[in-house]
């Protein structure tokens, strides 16, 4: 791939200049689960050297207003591309690296990936037409780069896809240890366990701080493994013995497809993969040297003569996403897979805060098929991919830094994972939000700068402003709908016939008072002879008038425009 012409990096000696400071500042994933965006910075106050990690989309936000995607607002480090020396991505799921695509022409720097997430994100560079552009730059497993002042360092843990990694990143100043997401799972089914020596190693170097995953704070104990749904899922897919069964999860989470294809073997059932993202994963892992000796696996359009009792269907869509695979079936519009009575769907997944509505709005549509729907919360379908206490505790222990800061987290998991981090004797806590810089060294580490964060938002094609006009107008026509009316002048200025009304989504009793009495309104402002000068006047009194009366009639102010045409 092309290399680009980024500025060199300063000189840095191993010793700190006196001037030298080593600052974080994330601008997403903190004080939010979801959306990771995080940069350290390294030189004297103001001219730093920046390296970011992961780029990320955020979850659950379907608004129903035409957005695909939200993601961090990048407007500080793109006014400092400049100095921005490359995106390291800590493993390959949506709220890492989903955005790279998206943001990369602000930032155009190197992309450094293991080879599982560089084979996902390939597929995104490639649609998003820029896979000759990117200078994407592959560390294998444990490997180690120094990028300016930032020497990294990967180290291997377990999560719910392939290749997690936490980051070590020396500077002269300290060593910062960056999780990623992880868990401690001592059978993981796909890839190595947690590099438990790496990160002894580490606490006997000494780390100045840790950042790091928040997700389970709450939750006592462990987050479970991977072996565990695998024993799981055997025994309960080998159970059924009527019907065809479907099973829905996160697409990423390889080792539960794994486990999925391995209980249905082992039950007589031939897999069909049902949804594009399955196939892009199962793409990605192949090309990086995984699933070499999974059974082979089925197109929607073999399965039309199978019997249903020796089918599983492989199914997209656990949380209720629109379009996808499961979302298509419930309602009767997948064009080869059809689920009734007598057939048992799995939902091998937890919901993701915020799409709650969206899945109980599934299953109900496939409960009203008539088949059977069983979750996580009946039988061990899914374990977790992020640390609980019990997990938590035991990293500290491992690592020691002098100081916690939280991240991957609502308000209230980071100041938990802070008590926690208290009890277990970590000197400080910092506790911070996205767009707060915090100064780790010299000195003790404290918040000392607040830049501009924020969203952007996924529209099509197009990059917008997450609350900018475009999302105000159709939030506005979504729940209080669209008046538009045309006024026509001839070409003295007088009214040349009854105003023209384009009306949407008012009830029709109101529309129909509306259309009566705007020509009304019309003439009350434009009685006369209307000069040029006073197109503009004439449209804001008429609209004004128009909300007015709609208020009046219905208790709603919908979108109200006015245009003024001269024959």
């Amino acid at each position: 791939m092309q290399h680009l012409d980024k500025p060199v990096s300063r000189a840095y000696p191993r010793t700190a200049a006196p001037d030298d400071e080593l600052v974080f500042l994330p601008l997403g994933g903190a004080g939010e689960i979801g959306m990771n965006m995080n940069l350290y910075g390294y030189g004297p106050e103001d001219d730093y050297d920046w390296l970011m990690i992961d780029c990320g989309v955020a979850f659950g936000q379907d608004n129903g207003l035409g957005v695909d995607a939200v993601m961090p607002d990048p407007t500080y480090i793109e006014e400092r591309a400049d100095r921005l020396l490359a995106i390291v991505l800590t493993h390959g799921h949506e709220d890492h690296l989903g955005a790279v695509a998206h943001l990369w022409r602000r930032l155009r720097c190197p992309v450094y990936a293991t080879p599982f997430t560089a084979a996902l994100l390939r597929h995104k560079l490639n649609e998003a037409r820029l896979i000759d552009e990117v200078d994407l730059r592959i560390l294998p497993l444990g490997g180690k780069a120094t990028i300016g002042p930032f020497e990294i360092e990967l180290i291997t843990l377990t999560h719910s896809i392939p290749e997690p990694n936490a980051v070590a990143i020396r500077t002269p100043l300290g060593v910062i240890m960056h999780t990623g997401d992880w868990k401690i799972d001592p059978s993981p089914i796909v890839g190595d366990v947690t590099d438990e020596a790496a990160l002894r190693a580490l606490g006997d170097e000494g780390v100045l701080a840790m950042v790091c995953d928040s997700t389970n704070v709450f939750q006592e104990g462990v987050s479970g493994s991977e072996d565990d749904v695998r024993t799981s899922l055997v025994k309960l897919i080998g159970g059924i013995k009527k019907g065809a069964v479907a099973v829905t999860s996160f697409a990423s989470n390889l080792a539960r497809l794994e486990s999925v294809v391995h209980a249905a073997h082992k039950s007589g059932r031939s897999v069909v993969v049902v949804g594009r993202a399955f196939h892009t994963i199962i793409g990605a892992a192949r090309e990086a040297g995984f699933l070499a000796d999974m059974p082979r696996l089925l197109g929607e359009a073999e399965a039309q003569h199978i019997p249903a009792d020796n089918l599983l269907y492989l199914c997209t869509g656990s949380q209720g996403q629109p379009r996808a695979a499961l979302d298509r079936i419930s309602r009767g519009e997948h064009r080869h897979v059809k689920l009734g009575k007598g057939d048992t769907i799995i939902f091998s997944s937890r919901m993701i805060p915020g799409n709650e509505k969206s899945i109980y709005a599934l299953q109900d549509r496939l409960t009203d098929l008539g088949a059977a729907i069983i979750t996580d919360g009946e039988i061990l379908t899914h374990v977790s991919g992020h640390p609980c206490r019990d997990e938590l505790a035991q990293m500290y222990r491992w690592v020691r830094p002098q100081v916690s800061i939280p991240v991957h987290g609502e308000r209230r998991h980071m100041a938990e994972h802070g008590r926690l981090a208290d009890s277990l004797q970590v000197p400080q806590s910092l506790i911070i939000e996205n767009g707060l810089m915090s100064r780790l060294a010299p000195g003790r580490p404290e918040v000392v700068d607040e830049v501009p964060s924020g969203r952007l938002a996924l529209d099509g094609r197009t990059v917008v402003e997450a609350d900018g006009k475009a999302q105000r107008d159709r939030a506005a026509m979504a729940t209080a709908g669209l008046a538009v009316v045309n006024i026509i002048l001839d070409g003295s200025g007088r009214l040349a016939c009854d105003p023209i009304l384009l009306l949407e989504g008012m009830p029709e009793q109101v529309a129909a008072r509306l259309v009566a009495e705007t020509p009304d309104i019309v003439r009350k402002f434009a009685g006369g002879r209307t000069s040029a000068d006073d197109e503009e006047h004439l449209a804001e009194m008429v609209r004004r008038e128009v909300r007015k009366r709609l208020a009046a009639l219905w208790g709603k102010k919908p979108m109200t425009r006015v245009s003024v045409t001269r024959l």
